[in-house]
């Protein structure tokens, strides 16, 4: 018995992976971009001594790190479980 998400049975399922994948990709490059500004942001407030801003931009660092670790790790994932509910 081959249990598996009947994509056909959804009105637009093709329309509706091509918008998650659109998101995704604006995720990834949000991030991306807010990871370049961040660490710019950190290194120039680090070296004129302003402690406080470079704090912030270091969270923004790791921020920015976890958003585009968990959205990929999203992808991985999902492929993950559907690969599994075909084998059972």
């Amino acid at each position: 018995m081959d249990v598996f998400p009947d994509f056909g049975g959804v009105g637009a399922a093709r329309d509706l992976r091509t918008v998650v994948g659109a998101l995704l990709m604006f995720v990834l490059i949000i991030a991306v971009l807010m990871l370049i500004v961040s660490a710019i942001i950190w290194a120039i407030s680090s070296s004129t001594g302003n402690s406080h801003t470079a704090t912030k931009a270091r969270i923004g660092v790791w921020v920015a790190l976890g958003t585009a670790a968990l959205a990929g790790a999203g992808v991985a994932w999902v492929n993950f479980l559907l690969g599994v509910g075909e084998t059972l």
